[in-house]
């Protein structure tokens, strides 16, 4: 099978780093030259939390280099340009092939507008990463590698898929809605939250916990009205981990996390406009179509593009303007 990951970014740089180290060949697709270069000359470096280092060597190169057909594409971009990203994979993709979205929010419905339900698969990544100097990432989460996986349609090479996954991370396969709801509840309350204050998801869960699950429980609400019987991630299933007890459950749940800065407060610090919208923002356009409404959502998503306007700061103490 021909494999490729598409926008090797922090989280893209990795997947293919443990793709390639586990016996999976895969290419890197990479927008930045520079960053495509050094993949290629010294391989992907990987820093983790407890100061261990490895470097990876893989194969990088740059979209417009890309040719023939991929039997699997997992897809690491930003959102925002997801409908002429699929359009430029469409000639690159296998009649039979599969899209494996590892965004966060809800991005299958515009992929599968141009590939196709069956060709879209979902994944849930739990680790985090972020970008350091070209070639280089910092991992920054200790939760271990686990994902979870789910079909938009039929489900195109979804053991496949599955296999190749399973040699470097926990995965469990289960209903897509379940999945991407279990994820967004914490990238809506947690990395929102991060964008806005500039605090790591630990300073959250200690200091802001009611601000916390103000977030999450809209999502709670949102999931339960479009059918989701549990939330799952990592094994747990968030309804019941962060029930009545959750302001005394959050710091202890989240304490693997402590370190992790949201992916949107690196963009904003960049002077970068952000994906709130496909996070928060999915929610609370989801809720719109089910009747839910999400006030404190909708709230953070407008700090969010003050922020990015020039209107409020990165600061904990934007944090009271919620």
């Amino acid at each position: 099978m021909r494999i490729c990951v598409y926008g090797a970014g922090a989280m893209g740089t990795t997947l293919g780093a443990f793709l390639q180290k586990s016996g999976t060949v895969c290419d890197l697709a990479v927008r930045r030259r520079e960053h495509a270069e050094a993949l290629k000359t010294k391989g992907a470096r990987l820093i983790y939390p407890n100061g261990k280092q490895e470097t990876v060597c893989v194969s990088a190169c740059l979209p417009s280099d890309m040719a023939g057909r991929y039997d699997v594409i997992f897809l690491a971009t930003k959102q925002r340009e997801n409908t002429s990203i699929a359009r430029q994979l469409h000639g690159l993709l296998a009649a039979d092939g599969a899209l494996v979205t590892v965004q966060n929010g809800l991005p299958e419905k515009d992929l599968a507008e141009v590939l196709g339900s069956d060709r879209i698969l979902g994944a849930a990544l739990s680790w985090g990463a972020e970008r350091g100097e070209d070639g280089e990432v910092k991992v920054t989460s200790i939760a271990g590698f686990h994902i979870a996986l789910g079909a938009y349609g039929k489900g195109n090479h979804l053991q496949e898929v599955q296999e190749m996954l399973q040699k470097f991370a926990e995965v469990t396969v289960g209903d897509l809605t379940e999945i991407r709801f279990a994820k967004l509840a914490v990238n809506a309350s947690f990395s929102t939250l991060s964008a806005i204050s500039g605090l790591t998801f630990g300073v959250l869960a200690a200091k802001y916990r009611k601000r916390v699950m103000a977030l999450m429980r809209e999502v709670f609400e949102v999931a339960r009205a479009l059918g989701a019987k549990k939330l799952p991630l990592n094994g747990h299933d968030l309804f019941k981990v962060f029930g009545g007890l959750a302001p005394v459950t959050l710091p202890i749940a989240m304490k693997r996390y402590r370190d992790t800065r949201s992916g949107m407060l690196l963009d904003l610090e960049n002077g970068r406009r952000c994906d709130v919208d496909f996070v928060a923002g999915a929610v609370v356009r989801a809720g719109e179509g089910v009747g839910v409404k999400c006030p404190c959502l909708a709230r953070a998503v407008s700090l969010v593009h003050d922020i990015e306007n020039g209107l409020a700061e990165i600061a904990p103490e934007s944090l009271e303007l919620l």
